[in-house]
């Protein structure tokens, strides 16, 4: 384990909630008693949230493939039980949206879950869940902290822990919405030939138990608290052993192969198409719309974040949906959904959930609608998006950075410039409008975007862009990052 040590500060940081739970460098923020705490405290709060609805004094406790992830969820769970309520445990390891589709399937308070995502090795974290099935909002994560200081007391004696496995009831329900005969005869017949890198994650072993365990080739199933060196995220510069095995792979004459990429926690997802190229979810997401709404009849609203791409709301368009565009976090997403008749919820960054499901990103069940409309479209991925480009008559191209910051001061520097005195030229493209939801994305004279925001667990500055060529997207990109040197 040593690529997790290195110098450990004398202070912890603050515990803050972000976009998506707290996460914090093992031993030095990440620590047991703070788990304890984190953890007895959340229980309070879904208990004030949640129990009035549900009756249930029940949460469920689960955990990814970390470094020291099932201690700390023994540590979270014996908690929660100290403060009078009942804990759920998982068995072993699991999709944290296995863990949101418990909360809501066994009308539970809501879950606490283990991990730190995408982060890199030496982090872990933990996530909250509601009863209705997914992340809570901003005001209950702030209810945690401002609790933190003062505990309240036990609600009754010690509550009890019991053993359970999230996986089974799970893999019934996205059973139950893909027509998964059709996936494994395309497989079984030579016509679909499945990959995926589950980046020693907790999507290991997902696609064979829904699948069957000969339709998929796996990568990296194998649990290693390193990750292979590599954060767990879904990301081209992490996935070269992938896009080759794709790329080489020889398949039977008109055999379509499909590649899916699942981060740390199996909540996100990326893919590779036939010819072992990359795809993002700014890919996936157009095409999901399409292929649940053309073919598979569901209806709704369209939610994106700010970073999402402009194809987004064309093929929304294109089929006479509604869009609906929130802040990055998918939070934002799962609130939305209780309040609106949903399609789909979508975020750049690989997170993308289903209204008829739960409020929740899923990557699994991403992954099975994926491999459904290659089946019923006989496409190629790039095939089915191109096609999408010449309805809506919308072609662009995406990419994004992140630039790690000196500190958190500078980071508050650049918040303050752009609050203050936001930019008003980009590469010589005056900017004619300014969205400042959630960071500042800037669109251009020529209805190229550039979004400028913040990591919300550490000093990294995040920079997206979405143009007609993708020389123009990095010429956006580089000045943004020669607009953040000077501070």
């Amino acid at each position: 384990m040593a690529a997790l040590s290195g110098p450990i500060p004398a202070t912890p940081k603050p515990i803050k909630f972000g976009t998506d739970g707290w996460r914090g460098i093992i031993a030095a923020d990440f620590t047991f008693e703070r788990v304890a705490q984190v953890a007895a405290v959340s229980a309070h709060v879904l208990h004030k949230c949640f129990g009035p609805s549900t009756g249930s004094r029940t949460i469920a406790v689960g955990y990814d493939r970390r470094f020291l992830s099932s201690e700390f969820a023994r540590t979270a769970a014996a908690a929660i039980a100290n403060q009078g309520f009942d804990v759920l445990l998982s068995q072993d390891y699991a999709p944290t949206p296995a863990f949101s589709f418990a909360a809501k399937h066994r009308q539970l308070l809501g879950a606490i879950v283990i991990t730190a995502s995408h982060n890199p090795p030496a982090y872990s974290g933990l996530k909250i869940k509601g009863a209705f099935g997914g992340s809570v909002s901003p005001e209950v994560t702030q209810q945690v902290e401002a609790l933190l200081p003062t505990p309240p007391t036990p609600i009754g004696a010690r509550g009890t822990v019991s053993d359970f496995d999230p996986w089974p009831e799970y893999c019934n329900a996205l059973r139950a919405e893909v027509d998964i005969a059709a996936i494994q005869a395309a497989v079984a017949s030579g016509k679909l030939t499945v990959f995926a890198d589950v980046m020693y994650g907790s999507a290991s072993g997902g696609l064979p138990r829904l699948l069957g365990a000969d339709t998929v080739h796996e990568l990296h199933p194998q649990a290693d608290p390193l990750f292979g060196g590599n954060p767990p995220e879904p990301l081209p510069k992490y996935l070269g052993e992938m896009l080759d095995t794709v790329k080489s792979y020889q398949t039977p004459q008109d055999g379509l192969k499909v590649g899916l990429v699942f981060d740390g926690d199996s909540d996100r997802i990326a893919a590779v198409d036939g010819q072992g190229q990359f795809l993002s979810s700014q890919i996936l997401i157009p095409v999901l719309i399409d292929h649940l709404k053309a073919r598979r009849g569901f209806s709704g609203e369209v939610v994106k974040t700010i970073s999402g791409s402009n194809l987004i709301p064309a093929v929304a368009k294109l089929h006479g949906l509604e869009l609906y565009q929130t802040p990055v976090g998918y939070k934002y997403i799962a609130d939305r959904m209780q309040e609106a008749t949903v399609l789909l919820g979508g975020e750049e960054s690989g997170g993308i959930g289903y209204g008829h499901h739960i409020p929740e990103r899923d990557a699994l069940m991403s992954a099975l609608y994926v491999l459904e409309a290659v089946v019923t479209s006989g496409m190629d991925l790039s095939d089915y998006y191109q096609t999408l480009q010449e309805k809506t008559g919308y072609f662009s191209e995406y990419d994004r950075i992140d630039i790690p910051l000196a500190s958190m001061d500078v980071q508050a520097k650049l918040l303050k410039q752009l609050a203050t005195a936001p930019p008003t030229e980009v590469v010589g493209k005056a900017v004619k409008d300014c969205l400042a939801i959630d960071g500042y994305k800037l669109t251009l004279a020529d209805d190229s975007w550039l979004l400028i925001r913040f990591s919300g667990t550490e000093p990294v500055l995040r920079l997206y862009s979405e143009g007609k060529t993708l020389d123009d997207v990095h010429q956006h990109l580089h000045w943004a990052k020669d607009w953040a040197s000077q501070f």
